[in-house]
């Protein structure tokens, strides 16, 4: 196993960074009566309170493989219920901006580990409706857009592909939020994704260090406050 917590150390409810340093600085910032259950390969993991809520936050990691094998022991050996991954996105489309927020109904992706999963179907993984309804209508503080990402297997891509994708109404592109959906859906567990865009492709745009440090709390203020009241 990688995640090296004890049985009944982490909570039903989690909310994912791929950052593990964004991982304990929520956990220092948000969280009461907090204990750390991993450190393996400095991938943190910490449980506490939030509103009397018992929550959990680990990080993930970068991509599809590395988040894919942190849910699976997350969800079939601890028993977690409702995971919330919150990260970063560059959009693509014109009327998303540098920090606003996404909260995707689907992730398309170029990685091949649905159709291994799926014996060759397209499938499309997708939000539980409950946690992106309820995200949705927590969110005042910055613009959110609902619609579909994307997540990709090259951060650096050369090819034509993030135009393809935005012909076809993608608003984003991230690296993990399909794995997430997908996991969910073959475990039965409910799952969503807020995104902080950070930067914009079109018009290389980045979000400053300033603005990243305020917009990032937004999303986590409405991932925890989403998470914890979620019935």
């Amino acid at each position: 196993m990688t995640i090296g917590a004890a049985p009944g150390e982490i909570a039903e409810r989690i909310l994912l960074p791929g950052d593990p340093l964004r991982a304990k600085w929520i956990a220092e910032n948000f969280l009461t009566e907090v204990r750390q259950f991993n450190a393996i390969r400095a991938m943190y993991g910490f449980t506490g309170l939030y509103n009397g809520e018992r929550i959990s936050v680990m990080g993930t990691g970068m991509g599809a493989p590395s988040i894919s094998l942190y849910l699976h022991e997350l969800f079939m050996d601890y028993q977690v219920q409702i995971a919330i991954r919150i990260g970063t996105c560059g959009a693509i489309q014109d009327e998303v901006n540098v920090g606003d927020l996404i909260l995707p109904m689907t992730a398309s992706t170029d990685s091949g580990i649905n159709r291994r999963t799926t014996g060759g179907l397209d499938f499309a993984p997708h939000a539980d409706f409950t946690l992106l309804a309820k995200a949705q209508s927590l969110s005042t503080k910055v613009p959110v857009h609902v619609g579909g990402v994307a997540s990709m297997d090259m951060f650096y891509d050369s090819t034509d592909s993030t135009e393809r994708l935005r012909e076809h109404g993608v608003l984003a592109l991230e690296m993990e939020t399909s794995a997430l959906y997908s996991l969910a859906a073959r475990k039965k567990r409910r799952a969503l994704s807020i995104l902080t865009v950070t930067d914009h492709l079109n018009r290389d745009e980045q979000m400053s260090a300033l603005a990243r440090e305020e917009t990032l709390t937004d999303m986590v203020e409405l991932s925890l406050h989403t998470i914890s009241v979620t019935e």
